[in-house]
């Protein structure tokens, strides 16, 4: 019996079935309007219901009708168009029931169903009432009604399932229809509002508010335009704020280097240390603090480093090593575990080696002129003394010298 589209429940798996697709064929039976209409309740119980897609899907459907039925009337054309089609499915439909179509047979089980149907005496005023057709200036006046009401009842769902821009597009074209339509203009600029578009609501919301100044929903919307308003003014100066502090931070920084005379170059693959750099400590926006470099202990004979997040310039390298170098657990030797046992060395400008004294503070190091921060870091190789260190300089001079033939 539930199988059956008069007694069904729920719609089946069976995308094909011709006895449903005939059933929902008749909800396009009667005038545009009344096609519209029944779209309208349809939608209205979805949107009761908090079935926002559903109810979209049946106003979307209303919408359709009613555009269609007016482009018939405005191009001639396309109006011969949609009817030459409907002729041909007619056609259809009689050739179907001819060879025992299950559409056709669909239509006729209807009919019996409707035919054995109570139906409900009424007076004859209002029998003859029904019977007269509605003229056809008052039948584009009340689609033009009902158009509205179906793109303003989208626009709601459309709200509801924050797809804000299908809000405002569908709320423009009910205003389209009615300037004055407070429903949408209240949701139009709702919707804005969700976006961030705050001129645009106000004026939303302005034009309502024009035609009705005591409207509870735009009053409302109002204040929330003023919190919003003020809330991105606050974000927009504390950010000022602090591009500012940044500027100003990098423009200490830059004249705080230059003083020292300490070199510095950018290249294009920059390593990622995080929020590391070189800065001014203890307080970044004083030009009397110290400058503090991010710096990596590197052992090439042993792949291995160390990175030392802030390395301040009075400070040495030695002084590094000392909590450092004692119980690496790569140093199964014991070539690294003292200073006095370790050489230091940096890059120069010319692709060299200079020796660092553990002794000497950073400072001294870098504004000798003889060495270069390379994107922010500095890099000091460290090597034990002796052959090695000798081998390991050795091999550094061959590689450069290699790379520049």
């Amino acid at each position: 019996m539930n199988k059956h589209p008069l007694f069904m429940t729920s719609l089946p798996a069976d995308e094909d079935n011709e006895e449903l697709a005939a059933l929902q064929a008749l909800a396009y039976e009667g005038t545009p309007l009344e096609n519209a209409q029944n779209f309208k309740e349809q939608g209205n119980e979805c949107f009761k219901a908090k079935q926002w897609k559903d109810a979209k899907e049946f106003y979307g459907k209303g919408i359709a009708v009613l555009v269609k039925a007016d482009r018939e009337r405005r191009d001639p054309a396309f109006k011969a168009k949609v009817e030459e089609e409907e002729r041909k499915k007619e056609e259809e439909k009689r050739k179907a029931a001819a060879g025992g179509d299950a559409k056709a047979k669909m239509e006729a089980d209807l009919e019996n169903v409707q035919a054995e149907m109570p139906i409900p005496h009424k007076p004859a005023e209002e029998e003859e009432k029904k019977e007269d057709e509605l003229s056809e200036e008052e039948t584009i006046k009340q689609e033009a009604s009902l158009l509205e009401t179906l793109y303003c009842n989208r626009a709601a769902c459309h709200l509801s399932l924050a797809n804000y821009r299908s809000c405002t597009l569908d709320c423009a074209a009910a205003l389209r229809l009615n300037p004055s339509n407070l429903k949408a203009l209240y949701r139009s600029g709702r919707a804005l509002l969700s976006v961030s578009k705050i001129a645009e609501a106000d004026d939303a919301c302005a034009r309502g508010l024009e035609i009705d100044p005591n409207n509870a929903a735009l009053k409302t919307l109002a204040r929330d335009l003023i919190a919003k308003n003020e809330e991105i003014t606050r974000k927009q100066r504390a950010e000022e704020a602090r591009l500012e502090k940044e500027r100003r931070k990098k423009t200490l920084k830059k004249a705080a280097l230059e003083a020292r005379g300490i070199k510095t170059r950018a290249t294009n693959d920059p390593p990622s240390m995080e929020d590391a750099c070189i800065q001014l400590v203890p307080d970044p926006l004083d030009p009397q603090s110290e400058l503090s470099f991010p710096v990596m202990l590197l052992y090439p004979l042993k792949l291995e480093s160390d990175f030392i997040k802030e390395f301040r310039e009075t400070e040495s390298v030695g002084q590094h090593l000392e909590y450092i170098l004692p119980d690496m657990p790569w140093d199964e030797d014991e070539e690294y575990n003292r200073p006095d046992k370790v050489e230091c060395y940096m890059e120069s400008v010319t692709g060299g080696l200079i020796k660092v004294p553990q002794k000497a503070s950073l400072l001294r190091v870098l504004s000798s002129g003889k060495t270069e921060v390379v994107d922010e870091l500095v890099r000091v190789f460290v090597v034990p003394k002796g052959a090695k260190a000798e081998g390991w300089i050795k091999e550094w001079k061959e590689k450069k010298a290699g790379e520049k033939k």
